[in-house]
Order: C-alpha cells, then sequence, then structure tokens
C-alpha cells in the first residue's frame, strides 16, 4: 500500500514491533513488488540480526542508538563485505540462487546496501564528527522523541533544545557523503528542512497517520449529523 500510493522507500521496523523473520521476508517480497526500496530497522548493533535482515532481501539497515565511531564502524563491518566489511557470505535469494556470479554480487551488494545510523542521545550527538567520518556510512537520521529524553525534556520532540541537536548533527553533515535524512513533525518542519536542503525524509508513521486520517475521516463523515441512538452504526469499522 506504502509502495503504490507513491513512497520511495519503507522502513520496516524489528526494533519496537515483534516481527518474525517469515513476516519480515513477506513484507520485502511485497516492497519489491511495489517497486519500493525496503529497509530493516534492526534492534541495535547485531551481527545476528543485521545478517538476517540483508540476507532475507533488505536493500539497507536502520540501526538505532548509535554512540560512537566505533558501533558505526561495527555496522559498516557487518553489513558490508570484504574489503569493505566482514560481512558473512551466503547464496540463496540474495544471489538469484546461483545465477549471479558470487564476485559481482558481492561488488553490486556493496554498491547498493545502504546504512543509516540513528543518533538518539547525547553520547552520539557528541561524538557525531568521529560518526559521521567513518567510511560506508550512508544516512543519520535523528531519533527526536528518544533525543527529548536524553536531554530532559522527555516527551517533547518540538523542545528548543532537541531543535538544536538535531541542526547541529544536519551541519554537521554538510560537506560530507553523509546524507541527513529529515524527520518533520509538522508541516512547517517540513519547509524549513526543504529551504535547508535535506533531500531525505522520513514522512512518519503507518499507524500513526492511519489513526489520524480515520479520525478526521469519520469527524468530517459526522459532522452535523443528528446524534445517533446506536452509534455503532455509523461506524465504519477498517478490516486489517
Amino acid at each position: 500500500m506504502i509502495g503504490h500510493a507513491g513512497y520511495d522507500f519503507v522502513i520496516l521496523d524489528t526494533e519496537h514491533m515483534s516481527t518474525n523473520p517469515e513476516s519480515l521476508e513477506h513484507m520485502i517480497r511485497a516492497a519489491e513488488c511495489a517497486s519500493i526500496t525496503p529497509l530493516v530497522r534492526v534492534p541495535g548493533v547485531d551481527r545476528a540480526a543485521i545478517t538476517r535482515a540483508l540476507d532475507s532481501g533488505a536493500q539497507g539497515i536502520v540501526v538505532p542508538r548509535i554512540r560512537n565511531a566505533e558501533e558505526a564502524y561495527n555496522v559498516v563491518q557487518m553489513a558490508r563485505y570484504a574489503p569493505a566489511g566482514q560481512r558473512g557470505i551466503t547464496g540463496g535469494r540474495t544471489t538469484g540462487f546461483g545465477t549471479l556470479p558470487l564476485k559481482e554480487y558481492l561488488s553490486q551488494a556493496n554498491r547498493e546496501v545502504l546504512i543509516v545510523l540513528m543518533i538518539e542521545d547525547q553520547d552520539g550527538l557528541d561524538n557525531r564528527e568521529a560518526i559521521l567520518g567513518v567510511q560506508g556510512v550512508d544516512w543519520v537520521l535523528p531519533g527526536a522523541v528518544d533525543l527529548s529524553q536524553s536531554l530532559g525534556c522527555p516527551g517533547d520532540p518540538f523542545h528548543p533544545s532537541v531543535n538544536a541537536a538535531i541542526r547541529a548533527l544536519a551541519t554537521s553533515c554538510r560537506g560530507r557523503a553523509v546524507e541527513f535524512c529529515a524527520l518533520p513533525r509538522s508541516p512547517e518542519q517540513l519547509t524549513e528542512w526543504r529551504a535547508w536542503g535535506a533531500r531525505a525524509f522520513l514522512l512518519g508513521e503507518d499507524r500513526s497517520l492511519l489513526f489520524k486520517h480515520l479520525k478526521s475521516h469519520l469527524g468530517a463523515c459526522r459532522a452535523g449529523e443528528p446524534e445517533p441512538r446506536h452509534r455503532s452504526l455509523t461506524t465504519v469499522l477498517p478490516q486489517a
């Protein structure tokens, strides 16, 4: 659905969501069929999780809570094949079940895999220059809500200190090969990041977007109607 709506990429979350490996593979195949790039957010700097995601066909990984250059380096080593890293080699669907020559596949995978690191606390902010200097990192993404906790304003991603921290992270990306991925939480922020020059945007979370649209749609449909005797008769239930 997200692919057919015209989005460029989707992040499949295995950090906070209870997604089993089989379901993850189905979602990756669905993304491929809809011509949208599937990225997988793994639980952390975890070799097994990163390997499984990429071997399942993910075209990139998103790694949360990166705090220093050593962790960033380890992620690159886990996600790229030699000589750029030390990712373990397997066959299967990633090599077209052997139809793609192995050396060609290794080179192609290293060129095409997208490594996205999330900065979500004060340590990551303090070490951002070293993190961004790690060769092989493609994008950096701020985690505003978790940053708000680390910066002493929990639950307030719009707090001035959070905005200042995200702006500092974005500024550190200028002149580097690392792309800053903006996460605008309002139309105003989207306008600001476009003016800043951001080229990559994470545009929200599907459950939140769906809930807001459903609530707005229901409110519009109920506007001006008399109070029904049985509220359920006017409610359309989405079928999951």
